[in-house]
C-alpha cells in the first residue's frame, strides 16, 4: 500500500507556496510506483483532521478487500495495487489527490470521501478525467453521475424508514423534530427534504427546528439546552434528527448524556453515527438512541461473521492503528466497492472505464450485511438492504429493524 502524506503532498504540488490551484507535481516516491504490472486503486480518505477518526478505517479496508482479491490471483491477469492520500479532513485536497492520482497515476478506480462537500469537489475532477470514484456513504441523492458509484443509500432507502418508525407506533410516534446537523450541503439537503416530506404528511412548519453548526464543533451545552427548550414547547412527541458529523457526533451524545436526557425523554436518530462514535463514551446512559445504515456490526449470517474475523486477523497483522473489534458501515460498503469494482473489471475483460461502467448491470455481490447487493442498468446506484439500529450498553447497535430486501434506489428525491 502506497501512502503519501498531507505534507509531502503539499510540498509536490507547490500548494504551501502558491495556493491550491498550483499544478500538481507527482513526488520522487510515487514516480518510482510506476512499475508496469500492476493495477492500481486510489483512496481518497482523511488519516489527519476532524475526520480521521472514522476515514482513516477505510483505507485499510481497501487494501484488505484487495488482498483478498489477489489472493484469488488478482483480476485480469493483473494484481491490484492501493494508493492511499490523506486529504486531511480539507475538502480542496480530496480534488488534488483526485486529479493527481487520475492524471499521474492512472489508477483504474477511485474510492473514496465521506462528506458530500469532499465529493462535489471530486466530482468535477472525475468527470473532466473521465474517472470512476466509489463512493461509500449514504448521502442526500439527487445526483447521477457516470463516473460516480453510489454504493451505499439515499434518503428514499434509508433516511425516510427511519423517519417513518420513530413517527410510528413501533416508534415514539413522534411528532416534533429538532434537526441539527453539521453547515454543509448534505445535512441542509437532508432536512430540506424532511420538511418536504413532514409537509406531505400535513405537520405544521412549528413542529421543527433546525440548527447547524460548523464542522469540528464541540461545544453543544447551549444547544442541547435549546432542544431541551424545544421539547417543553409541548405539542407531542419530540426527537432529534442529527446530521453533525466526525467528531462532533460523539461530542454531541456525550454532552446529551451529561444533561441526563434519556432515549426515553428525547430520542436521538443520529444518521451519520455509526459504532466507532460510540467508542470511549460511556453507552449505558445512552441506549435506546437510534441510527439507520445499510449495514450494522451486529447483522447475522455467514458472511458479516467471515469479514469480522478477516478484519480482525488483518488488523493484527498489519499493525493497523484503529480497532480489529469494531466495524462500521462506510468500512463494508468501500469493502464492498473494491468487489464490485473487481467483478465488473472481470466481466469487461478491462480496465477502461466505460468498459468497466457497460459491466455494471447485473452485478451482485454477498455484502457482510446479508444481503446480495446488486447494480442494474439504469444508473450507478447499488440497491441494497436496510437496517435501524439502537444504542446498546457495550458501544454498539442492536437491530431495531430491517428491510425485508433491497429496495430500489431513488436518486432523486420528490421532497427536496
Amino acid at each position: 500500500m502506497v501512502k503519501f502524506s498531507r505534507r509531502s503532498f503539499l510540498q509536490a504540488s507547490g500548494v504551501a507556496a502558491a495556493g491550491l490551484a498550483s499544478p500538481l507535481a507527482m513526488p520522487a516516491y510515487l514516480r518510482s510506483a510506476r512499475a508496469a504490472g500492476p493495477v492500481k486503486l486510489g483512496c481518497l480518505f482523511s488519516s489527519s483532521g476532524t475526520m480521521a477518526n472514522l476515514e482513516g478505517r477505510l483505507n485499510y479496508v481497501v487494501k484488505m478487500a484487495a488482498d483478498e482479491i489477489n489472493a484469488k490471483g488478482g483480476v485480469n491477469g493483473s494484481t491490484i495495487e492501493v494508493l492511499v492520500s490523506d486529504p486531511a479532513s480539507d475538502w480542496p485536497l480530496y480534488a488534488q489527490s483526485a486529479k493527481q492520482m487520475l492524471q499521474q497515476e492512472k489508477v483504474a478506480a477511485l474510492f473514496g470521501c465521506w462528506t458530500s462537500v469532499s465529493r462535489k469537489t471530486v466530482l468535477p475532477v472525475v468527470e473532466q478525467e473521465n474517472g470512476l470514484l466509489y463512493y461509500p456513504l449514504h448521502f442526500e441523492g439527487d445526483e447521477n453521475s457516470k463516473n460516480v458509484v453510489y454504493v451505499n443509500s439515499p434518503p428514499a432507502s434509508s433516511v425516510l424508514p427511519a423517519v417513518d418508525y420513530l413517527m410510528g407506533d413501533e416508534g415514539v410516534s413522534a411528532k416534533r423534530f429538532f434537526m441539527l446537523g453539521s453547515d454543509y450541503v448534505w445535512p441542509r439537503t437532508i432536512n430540506k427534504q424532511l420538511k418536504g416530506y413532514f409537509k406531505s404528511k400535513g405537520i405544521k412548519e412549528s413542529a421543527w427546528k433546525e440548527e447547524y453548526v460548523p464542522f469540528g464543533f464541540s461545544n453543544f451545552q447551549t444547544l442541547v439546552n435549546q432542544i431541551r427548550a424545544f421539547a417543553d414547547e409541548g405539542g407531542g412527541q419530540p426527537v432529534v434528527i442529527l446530521t453533525v458529523v466526525g467528531n462532533s457526533i460523539p461530542d454531541f451524545m456525550r454532552e446529551f448524556a451529561n444533561q441526563g436526557i434519556l432515549a426515553t425523554d428525547i430520542p436521538v436518530l443520529g444518521l451519520d453515527m455509526v459504532e466507532a462514535d460510540l467508542e470511549g463514551l460511556d453507552t449505558a446512559k445512552l441506549v435506546g438512541h437510534l441510527n439507520c445504515w445499510a449495514y450494522l456490526q451486529n447483522a447475522k449470517g455467514p458472511a458479516n461473521e467471515a469479514f469480522l474475523k478477516n478484519w480482525a486477523a488483518y488488523v493484527k497483522a498489519k499493525n493497523v492503528p484503529f480497532s480489529g473489534t469494531v466495524s462500521i458501515d462506510p468500512m463494508v460498503s468501500a469493502y464492498d466497492s473494491v468487489h464490485l469494482w473487481a467483478m465488473a473489471a472481470a466481466k469487461a475483460g478491462s480496465f477502461d472505464v466505460p468498459e468497466v461502467s457497460k459491466a455494471f448491470a447485473g452485478l451482485t455481490f454477498d455484502c457482510p450485511s446479508g444481503y446480495k447487493i446488486s447494480m442494474t442498468g439504469e444508473n450507478n446506484y447499488v440497491a441494497r438492504g436496510v437496517f435501524i439500529g439502537s444504542v446498546n450498553d457495550k458501544q454498539g447497535f442492536d437491530i431495531l429493524w430491517q428491510s425485508k430486501d433491497t429496495p430500489k434506489p431513488v436518486p432523486f428525491s420528490p421532497y427536496g
